[in-house]
């Protein structure tokens, strides 16, 4: 593997997973929204639902906790 992408931050007391999706292409990105200021910081690109079980294992996070952010 050329370039490695370490896992990112996720603090459960300060952000909130969640699906961002694109109004022009429907495609969807997981990440987190900062409770404080409301930015969503991207995570990676969701291209299958075995992409967002990828997503959901890797930070311990149940699918009913993910917010979809349109």
């Amino acid at each position: 593997m050329l370039f490695k992408k370490d896992k990112a931050d996720y603090d459960r007391q300060t952000m909130t997973p969640a699906l961002h999706f694109s109004i022009c292409t429907g495609e969807r990105v997981a990440g987190f929204i900062d409770n404080e200021t409301g930015k969503f910081r991207d995570v990676m690109l969701v291209k299958s639902d075995k992409e967002l079980k990828r997503f959901l294992k890797l930070y311990d996070i149940d699918e009913k906790d993910l917010k979809s952010d349109y």
